[in-house]
This record gives structure tokens, C-alpha cells and sequence, in this order.
């Protein structure tokens, strides 16, 4: 019985040998896969398939956008120019002045007084001069009187004009149209040691500069009488004119001031606010094609790739003029290249690969 069992397993063991052995010597190909494995008759693979989209060079005007404050373009302390008691004081914070407008007035009773002084002393020579002319010209008197008496006549003149200024210093007036901002005076104060106290601060809010420091990278774009952008934190937009840029840098930022001034005869903007000023700078050849076109080399330089004449892929390195909100202008690509919108990042250079036209909405973001 055990001999049996051992016959039947050679025998199953065998069997299996040969049905093994039989794929090798005996082998069953079907066409379909001796096709497949000829190298000669492979069938060829299709070309990956981009989007591309034709660029047009054209002078591109770059907008810089920076943030800034509202300065006034003037700003001065109102000064007494003379001695005295300040007995008056006109104004308050936030007035609104007009140019010569009273702001305070000093004690002056001592000045009338010297006024007075002087006007007589002119009626007075202006009396001995009459009365002696008669005289002189008859031949009376000498024509050396005369000569003394007008100079007499002119001093005393002299002397009135002086004290009809000292007496305007004792009233104080506002050198220009502006806003009153500050009032540091009392009334009542400073008895003789008032020449040279600061009464009140006075600012020019028309016109109202917006002041910005631009790099030294973006200066040369930056050009006076170039018009400006400026939008306010207040959500106003108003328009503007460069008035002046500087031509040294900071000591501690290494950046250039830059004034834009604007029309403010309202007051509406007011000093000190935060802005953000857009300037023009000057336009360049350049080339409008979308955010996403753009990609990274192996080498690491920024650039786009192309289909060129023979289909083939290319990368061109390229300078980014101005990066807006869905497009890209960009230097450094010829006129008329194809630039792939869609699927740039799947392809390489040098692999030829079907171009298709993009669609318009597809290449204008």
C-alpha cells in the first residue's frame, strides 16, 4: 500500500515537470504578441499636448505703488517780533485763517505814544521848512538853511516810519492762509520778553503734499511733473503731480523723498495720514502674458517656455517689468513667440510636444 502512495506522487511530481518544461520548449505566441515585442514595428506614442498663446511687445508704462503720509507744504510757529503783554488772542485750534488776519495783539500804549511823538516832530520840521523856504529863496537866508531843514525834515520823517513799524510788531497776523493747529500762548503773558515766543502754529493744507521714499533700484523711473495716484486711508482717491525728488539719500533708510502734491483748496485731506501713492514710471518694451505662465528653471532662473518653429520646447529667461493682479508684464521674449499658458510645468527643453491655441480668456489672465 505505502509503495503504491510513493508511485502516484513520483508520478504527479513528474507530470508537472513536463507541463512546465512544455511553455519553454513549446512556445504558444500569438501574433498580437510577437508584434508587441518587435522594437522595429512599436507603436509610435502622441506628442503631450500644450496651450500657447502669441505676445505682443509694446512701451508698457510700469506703475510703482508705495505708502506714504499727507504732509503740509507749509508749517511755521507764529512768533511776537517785539516786547510787551499779550492782551489779545483771536484765534483757537482748528480756525481757519486768511493771509494778514489778526492772531493776537501785544500791550502797545508805549508805542501810540512814541507814534505821537514822532508825527509831532514831522509837523514840526515840516513847519520850519515852509517858513524859511520864503526866506532862503529871497536870499534872507543862506542856501545852506536849506539843505539842513529838509534833512531835518527827512529824519524826523525817518523816525515816524520807525515807530509806526514797532508799532505794527505789536500786532501779530498770520503770514499765509492756513489752519490754526496749535496755541501755546496766554493772554496776559510774558511782560517784556515776549519777542520771540511762539503764540501759535499755523499749516497750509492747500496744496496738501503726499510724501513717499522710493528706492534707489525705482529712482530713475521716478520723474517731476509726472501724475500720480493717490488714494487716502479714508477710501478717497484723489490725483496728483511729482513736485520734487531728491537727489540724496537718507543717511539711515538709503531711500529718496519723493513729494507728489495735490489740489486741497477744501481742506479735505488732512495732514498726517497715511496714503498710497501710485507714480508712472517710464515705459519699456514689454510683454503682457499670464501669472501662470511663468515658471521656475532647473537652474533657477525665472523665466517662461515657448514652442518654437519646430515644435520643440525652449525655455527664455525673462525680467518681470511689472507683476499685476492676474498678468505679468515681462522683457526678454521675442515678438510674436509662443509661450505656453498650459502645461508648461509637464514639459521639457528640448521634447517636441502639439501646440494649441489658447483660449482668449485663458491667455489674457
Amino acid at each position: 500500500m505505502m509503495k503504491a502512495s510513493r508511485i502516484t506522487a513520483v508520478g504527479i511530481v513528474a507530470a508537472a515537470v513536463l507541463w512546465i518544461a512544455s511553455g519553454y520548449l513549446f512556445p504558444h505566441e500569438t501574433a498580437k504578441g510577437e508584434a508587441a515585442v518587435r522594437p522595429g514595428e512599436a507603436k509610435q506614442q502622441p506628442l503631450f499636448r500644450v496651450s500657447v498663446a502669441p505676445v505682443k511687445i509694446e512701451p508698457h508704462a510700469p506703475t510703482l505703488t508705495l505708502s506714504g503720509r499727507t504732509e503740509a507744504d507749509r508749517k511755521v510757529a507764529i512768533t511776537a517780533r517785539t516786547g510787551g503783554t499779550l492782551v489779545e488772542l483771536r484765534v483757537k485750534r482748528g480756525q481757519h485763517v486768511q493771509k494778514d488776519e489778526v492772531v493776537a495783539v501785544l500791550s502797545d500804549d508805549a508805542r501810540k505814544a512814541q507814534v505821537a511823538q514822532a508825527e509831532a516832530l514831522v509837523e514840526q520840521r515840516k513847519a520850519e521848512l515852509d517858513a524859511k523856504r520864503t526866506l532862503i529863496q529871497s536870499g534872507a537866508l543862506p542856501k545852506l538853511d536849506m539843505v539842513n531843514l529838509e534833512s531835518q525834515y527827512r529824519a524826523a520823517e525817518a523816525s515816524l516810519g520807525v515807530a509806526r513799524a514797532e508799532l505794527e510788531r505789536s500786532i501779530v497776523r498770520a503770514p499765509w492762509a492756513g489752519v490754526i493747529t496749535d496755541v501755546p500762548a496766554e493772554v496776559g503773558g510774558a511782560a517784556f520778553s515776549m519777542a520771540g515766543k511762539e503764540i501759535a502754529t499755523i499749516v497750509a493744507l492747500d496744496p496738501m503734499l503726499a510724501v513717499v521714499e522710493v528706492s534707489e533700484r525705482k529712482l530713475a523711473g521716478v520723474k517731476v511733473g509726472e501724475t500720480a495716484k493717490v488714494k487716502l486711508i479714508t477710501g478717497q482717491t484723489v490725483s496728483g503731480r511729482v513736485r520734487y525728488v531728491a537727489k540724496s539719500a537718507s543717511a539711515t533708510t538709503r531711500t529718496y523723498r519723493v513729494e507728489v502734491e495735490m489740489e486741497n483748496a477744501n481742506g479735505a485731506i488732512p495732514d498726517g495720514i497715511t496714503t498710497e501713492v501710485a507714480v508712472s514710471l517710464r515705459p519699456e518694451p514689454a510683454a503682457q502674458v499670464p501669472r501662470s505662465a511663468l515658471t521656475i528653471a532647473s537652474s533657477g532662473d525665472i523665466g517662461v517656455r515657448i514652442v518654437d518653429a519646430e515644435q520643440k520646447v525652449q525655455f527664455v529667461p525673462v525680467k518681470i517689468v511689472e507683476d499685476m493682479q492676474d498678468t505679468m508684464w515681462l522683457s526678454g521674449v521675442a515678438d510674436g513667440a509662443r509661450v505656453i499658458v498650459r502645461g508648461q510645468d509637464f514639459v521639457r527643453e528640448g521634447q517636441k510636444v502639439e501646440a494649441t491655441s489658447a483660449p482668449a480668456e485663458t491667455a489674457a489672465k
